[in-house]
């Protein structure tokens, strides 16, 4: 079920009502925990026995990593567990993608090979809660926390349903240490986390679908040629469309998860307001960009073994990092896009310094001009169906194309230029502080005004209960 369904509201009302009821603790995991496999079981229901198969797979491993006296022991365990979990994505995620790939390249050898057709239906979230459960082992592994002994919490830290299927990648370490003992309800929190899930929810129903989704579908669907306007709105159509759609799921994950009285840390910081890539990558997905980080950019070697090392890490991560968006080529391009750049800003901090003149505020405000522009034509790769439609659409930004169509209306190029604008003059204005202390900090009518426009707007809006872009992934 969507979070922006009338479903999910009533799920989530039982839910919460039964849960803050219940004076056992026990009760309420036991209650979250069903309520999350109902959660999952509505898009298919089969595909929870693998969610649980993976989890108790993950659960024994952690055990056996930290029982195991030997060394060699340990990190077979934990080869294991990293096997396991990554064949299971790879085959349902990539299994038609290896496959083709390997037709071409033996075609390119002169050999005819029609490979069989795998008709597999990716299961919702898999890239995520597959990264959940991975993250436990190699942190028993890394000794960054104990195994538990109960089944029931692990499987609740995996399956826990605001954050199951489109993140934030949630590590067992951090929730693991929330289930020892109950959270008391607070009124506060409680109301700032109806607060987060209705920001959310206004950040996908009615600027993500009503603002800017008609907009990109029409750019990015167009087979012939595109005037060059109508190339760079679709473009900031899809930028803006993105992270509305992505940081509003989640910020309503994480409302969710206060409203019951569990933190989930931030997933998105402003990251339009981003100088350089390295900090867009401390903005943008966070969850993901510090799994990758602290799982693969340091065990092969981080920065440790020199620039030229360094560089070579970066673009492996970053290779990675595109590939777990989805099986194909152009998500690998977006990938190396990214792992270019930022290979490129290290040889220039390291050129550069800490001068004075690199902290002006001119230079900062036209390098974050720069990280947006190539931010926003690394996503052509990333929303394009194919080389030919980036192909096209990147030409048409360049410079535009012969006989361009003109596709988009006056109305909808004002409409995409001016929540764009008003995107980035919100990411920069707050880009050194948190969504609560911007709240915080407006007088309680303004808050509640705006909260009662956001949901009329939601409401006026709602209709075709859109999934949000990251399900697919």
């Amino acid at each position: 079920m969507l979070f922006n369904s009338l479903t999910f509201v009533v799920f989530f009302v039982i839910v919460v009502g039964a849960y803050w009821s219940l004076k056992s603790w026990p009760a309420r995991k036991n209650l979250l925990l069903v309520a999350s496999y109902i959660f999952y079981g509505a898009w298919n229901p089969p595909f929870a026995l693998l969610l649980f198969a993976t989890t108790a797979l993950d659960f024994y491993l952690g055990a056996r990593i930290a029982a195991a006296q030997k060394p060699g022991t340990r990190k077979a365990w934990m080869i294991t567990s990293v096997t396991v979990n990554l064949s299971t994505l790879g085959f349902f995620k990539y299994g038609n993608f290896l496959l083709e790939n390997f037709q071409w390249l033996l075609a390119r050898a002169g050999v005819v090979y029609q490979p069989p057709h795998l008709d597999l239906f990716l299961p919702i979230g898999i890239s995520f809660y597959t990264f959940h459960s991975l993250s436990y082992t190699l942190d028993v592994y890394r000794g960054v926390c104990a195994p538990t002994k109960s089944l029931r919490d692990f499987t609740l830290a995996v399956s826990f349903f605001p954050q199951l299927v489109a993140g934030p990648i949630v590590r067992a370490a951090d929730f693991l240490p929330q289930l020892v003992s109950p959270p008391t309800l607070r009124r506060e929190q409680f109301g700032w986390g109806l607060m987060l899930m209705t920001l959310g929810l206004f950040q996908k129903t009615v600027l993500a679908d009503t603002l800017l989704a008609s907009s990109a579908d029409s750019v990015f669907s167009y087979g012939g040629p595109l005037a060059a306007l109508d190339a760079w709105t679709g473009v900031l159509a899809f930028s803006g469309q993105i992270f509305f759609d992505f940081a509003g799921y989640s910020t309503c994950a994480i409302g969710a998860a206060l409203c019951l009285g569990f933190h989930l840390k931030d997933n998105f910081r402003f990251p339009y307001a981003a100088v350089g890539f390295s900090d867009f990558w401390r903005r943008w997905h966070i969850s993901l960009s510090t799994f990758l980080r602290d799982f693969l950019y340091i065990p092969l070697g981080g920065n440790r073994s020199g620039p030229a090392r360094a560089a070579i890490n970066l673009m492996i991560v970053m290779l990675i990092g595109g590939l777990w968006h989805g099986a194909a080529w152009t998500f690998v391009v977006w990938g190396l896009i990214h792992g270019t750049f930022l290979v490129i800003e290290r040889i220039l901090r390291a050129a550069t310094g800490e001068a004075p003149w690199t902290q002006a505020l001119a230079l900062k405000l036209l390098l974050g001009l720069g990280t947006f522009v190539i931010v926003c034509f690394a996503w052509v790769f990333f929303r394009a169906a194919d080389f030919t439609t980036a192909g096209r659409l990147v030409h048409a930004m360049v410079g535009g194309l012969p006989n361009g169509a003109a596709l988009l209306s006056t109305r909808e190029i004002l409409q995409v230029g001016v929540v764009t604008a008003a995107l980035l003059f919100a990411h920069w204005r707050l880009r050194d502080i948190s969504v609560e202390t911007a709240v915080s900090r407006q007088p309680r009518w303004l808050v509640g005004a705006a909260w009662t426009l956001m949901l009329c707007a939601i409401v006026l809006t709602q209709g075709s209960g859109n999934a949000f872009i990251y399900f697919q992934f």
